[in-house]
């Protein structure tokens, strides 16, 4: 098991924080630094940014929003990014969310699924440099009754294939990554509920007659060291509250969804109901604990690499850690903590 790091979305007041934190883990022997994208700054040029400042470590998005760029669009940045990285880019791709997808970007949030597999259809086609033609029910190139003609990708990434790594929280989501992807991004993992959701991504590699060897399973995991981990958990209830309680509409909500599954349907429903409610501090506090504990890294370094052995035998490939601490010192001590504590668990 490798590790990452995911530096989230810029922007947000600690960018310069992030470019030290994302040095710092290429210093320590991370594999990978991951950013996001929502409504405020892309993923892009904040790896472009970090790859000029850095000279092994990968950068990867999580994720390039699909309704934000044609296919083509994508493929070119991704072609970009890899050449200017001397191949060193992850390609995360990911539907983001219906408040997002038509609020934002004004694309309907509609069959996602049959969307996402055209879309890595006609990226891959343009990777390999191939003339596109494409006829799909969401995407016809060239367009029928224009001028239009077939094109070639005039970049010539480093790589002749690029890793493509799919978001995915629902079980059918899941299958397409297993099937469509080279990796799975993943989000509140827990070792104890892995096994049914690796079923799916198993369920996918069949379906093209793979298996989940060399297959990347990437879950992103909030960090917090401290001596008493209940008190860690805390700064991570802002995060999952929103993501639990928010991030979405109350008819469709993928991560409190997923925690539904997990077993903390009635706790994800008041986490919810409270943040609906925009009573923020009341949806934090209605997290459990034990949810928090299952899903984050929290408390001394012996903890951290009991979880971290948890999780390698629960599947995971490349660990990729959010530290959660308040200050960028902390945040680097976190990440020096993490490093130690994966020789300690003995899974690298």
């Amino acid at each position: 098991m490798r590790l990452g790091l995911n530096v989230g979305y810029w922007g947000a007041g600690n960018d310069a924080d992030n470019l030290e934190l994302a040095k710092e883990a290429e210093r320590l022997g991370f594999s990978v630094v991951w950013a996001a994208e929502a409504y405020g700054s892309d993923a892009a040029t904040v790896l472009t940014w970090i790859a000029a400042h850095t000279e092994r470590i990968d950068v990867g998005s999580a994720i390039f929003q699909i309704p934000a760029r044609t296919p083509a669009m994508a493929a070119m940045t991704a072609g970009t990014l890899d050449t200017l990285s001397e191949g060193r880019f992850r390609f995360g791709l990911g539907v983001s969310g219906p408040q997002v997808s038509e609020g934002w970007h004004g694309v309907r949030f509609d069959k996602p699924l049959a969307r996402t597999r055209e879309y890595v259809d006609i990226v891959k086609a343009a990777l390999r440099r191939e003339k596109l033609r494409y006829e799909g029910k969401h995407y016809t190139l060239p367009l029928p009754d224009g001028p239009g003609k077939p094109l070639a990708l005039t970049v010539h990434p480093v790589r002749e294939e690029i890793p493509i790594y799919l978001a995915a929280v629902g079980p059918k989501n899941l299958e397409l990554a297993g099937e469509i992807a080279d990796g799975w991004l993943g989000v509140f993992y827990s070792a104890e509920y892995a096994a049914e959701s690796l079923a799916h991504v198993q369920a996918g590699r069949a379906k093209v007659g793979k298996t989940l060897e060399g297959f990347d399973v990437v879950p992103t995991s909030p960090l917090v060291v401290g001596e008493d981990w209940q008190e860690a958990a805390n700064a991570v209830r802002p995060y999952a509250s929103l993501y639990v309680g928010g991030m979405g509409s109350r008819e469709k909500n993928f991560y409190n969804n997923l925690a539904c599954r997990m077993g903390f349907e009635q706790q994800a429903a008041e986490v919810q109901d409270k943040f609906l409610a925009k009573d923020y501090q009341g949806a934090m506090a209605a997290l459990p604990v034990e949810f928090l504990d299952a899903t984050s890294l929290l408390g001394p370094l012996e903890r951290i690499a009991d979880g971290m052995q948890a999780l390698a035998g629960a599947g995971v490939t490349t660990l990729t850690l959010s530290p959660m601490h308040f200050d960028l010192d902390q945040n680097v001590a976190a990440l020096r903590t993490a490093a130690e504590a994966l020789d300690k668990a003995g899974v690298a």
